[in-house]
């Protein structure tokens, strides 16, 4: 990540994720619960790995990465704009006409599975065809790689075109 981009991150979130030294300990910056987060996103480490790498225990880690991301997700939601115009998905033709010359094309649609460990009592609900369990992350990009419309969260039994059914 641009050390610029890392800095406006931390600035748009670093007042949600901030706790306050105590007398018995000092609280972890925000920074420091920033990269764990990032690198916990970028790598897919276990907490176990990152608990050596940044020093910081993994039932901590555990506890801090969903403030971090609920963080950024609040922080970041202006960034995420689905257009609801004609003028806007027209403009996104353009885009896709103009640089790949691809007429026609309102955004680039793909899927993919987020491993995660089996919810308890799940049976093969979250089973995929990779034989693991996974939940899905399905996004459409624009023609600059800029992402439109996000749904995440669906059973990794499904099918892309089933997540594309199931969506907003």
């Amino acid at each position: 990540m641009d050390p610029s981009l890392h800095l406006y991150l931390l600035s748009k979130i670093k007042v949600a994720i901030q706790k306050e030294d105590t007398n018995m300990r000092l609280a972890i910056p925000a920074e420091c619960k920033l990269n764990v987060t990032l690198r916990f996103l970028a790598t897919g480490d276990s907490f176990s790995s990152l608990q050596y790498l940044f020093r910081i225990p993994k039932n901590t880690i555990s506890t801090f990465i969903p403030e971090v991301l609920d963080a950024i997700y609040s922080a970041l939601l202006d960034f995420l704009k689905v257009p609801n115009s004609v003028e806007e998905w027209k403009e996104i033709e353009k885009g896709f006409n103009e640089k790949w010359n691809f007429p026609g094309c309102i955004g680039a649609i793909d899927g993919k599975h987020v491993a995660i460990r089996a919810p308890m009592f799940s049976g093969s609900e979250y089973y995929n065809y990779k034989n693991s369990f996974s939940i899905i992350l399905m996004a459409v990009v624009d023609a600059n790689y800029c992402f439109r419309y996000i749904d995440i969260g669906a059973q990794g039994r499904h099918s892309d075109g089933g997540v594309f059914d199931h969506c907003s």
